[in-house]
């Protein structure tokens, strides 16, 4: 079998390496040239465990291509996915200019039967968009050549991509005949012998479940982090609290620990689209609304804590960061709380001194010469007010705390994360601020 995946970003790049994995020739097309040479080198631009090995074994055993031309990418493709970037606008909708783009040239392009699905997150009615881009280029070439279309939305975590989509949950397929179905089921058929289900559903449907689900998500991080917020103001223990209600089976203990506001490129992205798609069709999503003005409440809580401590006085201030990525395992830095953080200090006049495992370069892109970044997390607390944790990266775990106090200025501890524990911090003499724990 032969498909095609156009564009090379972090969907659609793991979606066409995962494929080539089970067997298929895939194509993947981006008409960034640079980026496709160095993918045709070998090499992944993005951070993702386990996905430079296997495309690279998936090239080695001619099952995998990359190329920045559409037309020679896609001939003789029963299956071609849409996997480009659909940015927020500034009202929230989804900007989907690349989306029908690579429909029209598709539509231009195809001389066999082809499945047209479009895996990027895209609002309701898109695939009729794409259907009518798609028409139209036929009707102009006036041929007669046939396809459908469907729409797949992708659930990967970034940092398990590769894992999500080698053993998934379950597969989302919107489809309008059996015939699409059929050969989306084939294609898929290597990913469910763990028996977890494809579900076949309307287009509409499989379009809004993406959004739908991560909505879901982030209502869950936004309750447990107001309740956290509640816990400070009371002296209770948020993950006393957390334990408690994880245990009851309705509600289980999953995406319920509090933290500074959810960040990365999918969760703030699409609670804007589906607020903006409730409200182009009259209605207002209440909870939804909610849940992001509570998220962006939340990522200015570290910085009020250290606000109070330090009076309002930011002087002279060195902050030591220990993480830059929105969550561990990516270089992902997009709607970083982290880096919300660390530019609302550099306002105030704070010396920023930061470290990651894996974003230093995608930071450095958006701070520059801003902040020191650096070559460790102990030389990130050089002379530090305060440390301030704010990825749970699994390196920061179990630091050297005697270290940390030898080269610190000031003997505090921001748990961005609640990975410390407050009464051991305490004894070893710093004063501990977390999230909602006493």
């Amino acid at each position: 079998m032969k498909i095609a995946v156009v564009g090379t970003g972090y969907v659609g790049l793991v979606t066409g390496t995962c494929f080539a994995e089970s067997g298929v020739t895939v194509t993947c097309i981006d008409k960034d040239k640079s980026k496709v040479n160095q993918l045709s080198e070998g090499t992944v631009p993005i951070y993702e465990p386990g996905l430079e090995d296997m495309m690279r074994r998936n090239m080695e055993k001619k099952r995998l291509f990359f190329t920045s031309d559409l037309k020679k990418g896609i001939d003789g493709a029963e299956v071609i996915f849409i996997a480009v970037g659909t940015p927020p606008g500034e009202d929230g909708s989804a900007d989907l200019s690349h989306v029908i783009a690579v429909a029209e040239e598709i539509g231009s392009t195809i001389k066999i039967h082809t499945v047209v699905v479009t895996k990027s997150t895209v609002p309701v009615g898109t695939s009729e968009k794409v259907k009518k881009a798609i028409s139209s280029q036929l009707a102009r070439r006036k041929s007669k050549v046939t396809f459908d279309v469907a729409s797949n939305p992708e659930f990967l975590k970034e940092g398990a991509a590769v894992e999500d989509f080698l053993k998934p949950e379950r597969i989302v397929i919107g489809v309008s005949n059996e015939r699409s179905a059929e050969i989306m089921k084939r294609l898929y058929m290597p990913f469910v012998l763990n028996n977890h289900p494809i579900l076949f559903m309307d287009i509409a449907s499989a379009e809004i479940t993406k959004y739908a689900a991560n909505s879901m998500l982030a209502t869950r991080i936004s309750f447990i982090n107001e309740i956290a917020n509640l816990c400070d103001i009371l002296g209770a223990d948020i993950n006393q609290v957390r334990k408690g209600i994880g245990s009851d089976s309705r509600i289980g203990s999953k995406f319920l620990y509090p933290g500074t506001g959810y960040g990365g490129s999918c969760f703030p992205k699409d609670v804007k689209a589906i607020i903006k798609t409730a409200h182009d069709h009259g209605y207002d999503l209440n909870v939804i609304k909610a849940v992001e003005k509570a998220n962006e409440f939340q990522k200015n809580v570290i910085f009020s804590k250290m606000a109070k401590l330090f009076r309002n006085n930011f002087n002279d201030k060195t902050i030591g960061i220990w993480g830059i990525s929105f969550k561990p395992k990516t270089d992902d830095i997009r709607e970083s709380s982290s880096v919300y953080l660390i530019e609302k200090l550099i306002m105030e006049g704070v010396k920023v001194r930061a470290y990651d495992p894996a974003a230093m370069n995608e930071a450095r892109k958006v701070l520059g010469r801003k902040i020191v970044f650096a070559v460790d997390p102990y030389e990130a607390l050089k002379g530090a007010d305060a440390m301030v944790l704010m990825t749970e990266w699994a390196e920061f775990h179990l630091p050297d705390f005697r270290k940390m106090a030898g080269l610190m200025k000031g003997k505090v501890i921001f748990d961005g994360r609640n990975i410390y524990n407050p009464e051991e911090i305490k004894k070893m003499g710093f004063k501990y601020y977390g999230i909602g724990r006493r």
